[in-house]
């Protein structure tokens, strides 16, 4: 198997688990914790983003957005040029918009109730909008970088 092979392979392997997670917190974990009570939803969602800054996810992470660029670079097609922008386009808006929004929540004063509305409401909106953002740009990257290897 050649080089850009390879890092195609790569590419798509890390651009589709990031593309499932973000669809599965789209399409389960937002509609499911719109269901819970403040308390209970600052709760899930402090220890959900503690618990994905783990040796599984963070590699996949990072190396999503640099594998498509390298696969862009290596094999010069144009449908792995435009994986590449959508994969780093989901990077930037995690890192930009979903990042920011996870620290503000776990920096949050939520000792009362009201408080814990407040965080909620600063936070659930942005935070669901910008994951759906995410979602389709991973989407767009996995199917383009795909389709960029079927063509090898």
């Amino acid at each position: 198997m050649s080089f850009s092979a390879v890092v195609l392979v790569v590419a798509v392997v890390t651009g589709g688990l990031l593309a499932g997670v973000f669809f599965v917190c789209a399409c389960a974990v937002v509609p499911g914790f719109r269901r819970l009570d403040d308390r209970t939803f600052v709760g899930a969602f402090r220890a959900i983003n503690r618990a994905i800054l783990n040796a599984w996810f963070l590699p996949v992470f990072f190396a999503a957005p640099v594998a498509a660029v390298l696969a862009a670079v290596v094999t010069g097609r144009p449908l792995a040029a435009a994986g590449a922008v959508c994969a780093v386009l989901t990077f930037a808006v995690t890192v930009g918009a979903n990042v920011p929004l996870n620290t503000a929540l776990e920096r949050a004063e939520v000792a009362t109730d009201a408080g814990r509305r407040t965080a909620r409401e600063r936070f659930e909106r942005p935070w669901a909008r910008w994951n759906l953002v995410r979602t389709v740009a991973a989407v767009v990257a996995l199917a383009l970088l795909a389709l960029a290897a079927l063509a090898a």
